[in-house]
């Protein structure tokens, strides 16, 4: 019942992204590629949200101690292993992370600045400080502040709330969205990369991580009342966050509209 609240007070800020204007500005292979070099700070940190959902939900560092639910701990790390080694378009061992950055250059997608991003954060040793100093679009750098402001600041439940409802819980109907212009839009780019990838996370979230996240919530928070509302907040906050990041890359594909008309 709980999750069924919760789900409910985010309905709308899932339509709004759902039926988001960004869909309808993807025209060309140009536009497509604004979007994957924008889209690809959010499947980066996503994988820094799941990463910290697993150091709270296990133990990471040696000697090794059981941590205190075992069913959360093969929920999380269930999740980890597809996420952080699965099979490729080619059969090969990859995160998805990187998957999508191989998508990204089959298709003609510039991964220099996103490369560069990553080579900032390694040297600065501060995500706060490489997000600041960027070059990013100041709703990019929201999106990403708030998702490193969760994981240094956030309970174990707050992190699987923006984790689950403002990225896993969306993710099936929000690609299945994207992949309807791809398929019809873009017949003469190699785009079989991007399509794996978006049709494997659809298949994984649907059947299994999805419904894994969400127990993963139902865990944590329990009877919990203030939990839940926590939750709540922080779920709303993520959706809010992902609209302006979705903001974000259609206003650059509209100053490009505009510039070459």
């Amino acid at each position: 019942m709980k999750i069924q609240t919760i789900n409910q007070a985010v309905q709308p800020l899932k339509e709004q992204l759902l039926n988001h204007e960004l869909y309808a500005q993807i025209q060309n292979l140009d536009d497509l590629h604004h979007f994957l070099e924008y889209h690809v700070y959010a499947v980066w940190d996503f994988m820094s949200l799941l990463k910290a959902l697993q150091m709270k939900l296990t133990c990471t560092t040696a000697p090794w101690f059981a941590s205190p639910n075992p069913e959360m701990r093969y929920l999380i790390n269930a999740i980890v292993l597809a996420e952080e080694s699965d099979l490729n378009a080619d059969g090969k061992r990859q995160s998805h992370f990187e998957m999508y950055l191989d998508a990204m250059k089959a298709c003609g997608a510039n991964t220099q600045e996103i490369d560069v991003f990553l080579e900032s954060v390694i040297a600065m040793q501060n995500i706060f400080v490489s997000i600041r100093i960027s070059d990013l679009n100041p709703k990019i750098k929201d999106f990403l502040d708030f998702t490193f402001r969760v994981i240094e600041q956030g309970k174990p439940h707050e992190i699987a709330a923006a984790f689950t409802f403002g990225r896993e819980d969306l993710i099936p109907e929000m690609f299945t969205e994207i992949l309807k212009n791809f398929k019809t839009n873009f017949p003469q780019a190699d785009l079989s990369k991007l399509i794996y990838y978006f049709e494997r996370h659809i298949e994984l979230d649907a059947d299994d991580h999805g419904p894994m996240a969400l127990q993963m919530i139902t865990e944590l928070c329990g009877e919990d009342s203030q939990k839940w509302k926590e939750v709540e907040a922080v779920s709303k906050q993520a959706l809010e966050k992902r609209i302006g990041l979705w903001d974000a890359i259609e206003e650059q594909i509209k100053e490009k509209h505009l510039a070459t008309t």
